[in-house]
């Protein structure tokens, strides 16, 4: 991971905003920027990224985890434990610290959207100016390198073997739960075979029946699919921080007639996105096309969600492809494609696929069947 082309490129950012520091709170951007990736984030970590140099603030537990994955050039470290001399005990302290070694007067880059305002007012206490830097990180993340790609492209495949996985073994009988599981063993399975020194995290959900279908996002539970059930399998794999999702709405046993009907709009829908995305094209204009299929079969008011949204390091991130998104997509990004029908009394239906966007045309990063036939399970 090459951090410090990142760096550089948030440098250039800030040399054109007249931003003196970054400090960058948001975890997902601290692990972009630094390589770091905690367990939890309970204890605050925060990267501060100057024109001259980088500082991290971090718990003492994390300190020789910060050490192995980045290449910062000073750790601020607080600890938790009584009787250090010396030591730093309140990571607001140690944020004071930094903020004390900037020129007076200095420009201060901060994450509206995710800096608490107990940092901002620390700032603003000694006399620094602030400036929004989040949207910038936003435009610099979205756009993929090819090592991030790569990394996209392996979740892909590992994604799309996990999800066929849970599908094949699912029957009557048998839980939401113990149908994810049969998809998570061959995740721990392959990864351990094939990827050494890598980590994983996952999300699953096998919401099933009319009624839990139409929650498009609700954790798996106990209940056990019935005979005429309709399941949305839904997954996501992060291979080393790098995510892909893929998913499948499918049957056991043979779906009603109305079920057939709605499946194959939303089937129409989804295939109508992937082929209309495309660099060049707006974020909004994705969104559309998809809508513009279930619209003309008069489901557009069982439609409750956005067309799609960009994933990396994030399960959801920008760009959204929703209707008021005028973005132009670029070569580089990377998007979910999954659009959704919910009827009650019917069911929800809808599958998802990972894209990535390319100067000539689109790669399709997960597969698993997508027609009705090859989702019904006997």
């Amino acid at each position: 991971m090459d951090t410090r082309q990142r760096i550089e490129n948030l440098r250039e950012v800030m040399e054109t905003r007249g931003i003196d520091a970054a400090v960058v709170f948001n975890f997902e951007n601290q692990f972009y920027y630094s390589g770091l990736r905690a367990i939890t984030y309970s204890r605050p970590i925060i990267l501060i990224v100057e024109r001259q140099r980088q500082s991290l603030i971090i718990p003492s537990l994390e300190e020789n985890h910060a050490e192995e994955k980045t290449d910062v050039d000073h750790l601020y470290v607080y600890h938790e434990v009584a009787g250090k001399s010396d030591a730093a005990t309140d990571y607001r302290e140690l944020f004071d610290e930094v903020l004390s070694k900037l020129d007076p007067g200095a420009t201060v880059g901060i994450e509206y959207g995710a800096l608490p305002a107990d940092y901002m007012m620390r700032i603003q206490d000694q006399g620094f100016p602030v400036a929004d830097i989040g949207g910038e990180i936003v435009r610099l993340r979205a756009i993929k390198t090819e090592e991030e790609i790569n990394m996209i492209r392996e979740s892909g495949k590992l994604v799309s073997g996990a999800l066929g996985r849970t599908i094949e073994q699912s029957a009557a009988g048998r839980s939401e739960l113990e149908i994810d599981d049969y998809g998570n063993q061959f995740l721990f399975d392959e990864i351990s075979r094939k990827y050494t020194d890598s980590t994983l995290d996952y999300f699953v959900m096998s919401p099933s029946g009319t009624r839990r279908t139409n929650m498009p996002h609700v954790f798996s539970n106990t209940r056990k699919l019935e005979q005429g059930d309709v399941i949305i399998h839904s997954r996501q794999v992060g291979l080393s921080g790098y995510r892909a999702e893929c998913e499948r709405t499918f049957f056991v046993g043979e779906p009603t007639e109305r079920q057939r009907e709605v499946f194959e709009v939303m089937l129409r829908a989804h295939i109508a996105a992937l082929d209309f995305i495309k660099a060049g094209v707006r974020a909004s204009e994705v969104n559309e096309a998809a809508l513009a299929v279930i619209r003309e079969a008069g489901l557009e008011e069982y439609v409750s969600h956005r067309t799609g949204h960009g994933i990396g390091i994030g399960q959801h991130e920008e760009p959204s492809l929703r209707f008021d998104n005028e973005l132009v997509l670029a070569p580089g990004m990377v998007f979910c494609v999954e659009p959704g029908i919910y009827v009650p009394g019917v069911g929800g239906f809808r599958h998802s696929d990972t894209v990535v966007l390319r100067e000539d045309g689109t790669d399709i990063i997960t597969e698993y069947p997508r027609d009705l036939e090859h989702l019904i399970i006997k």
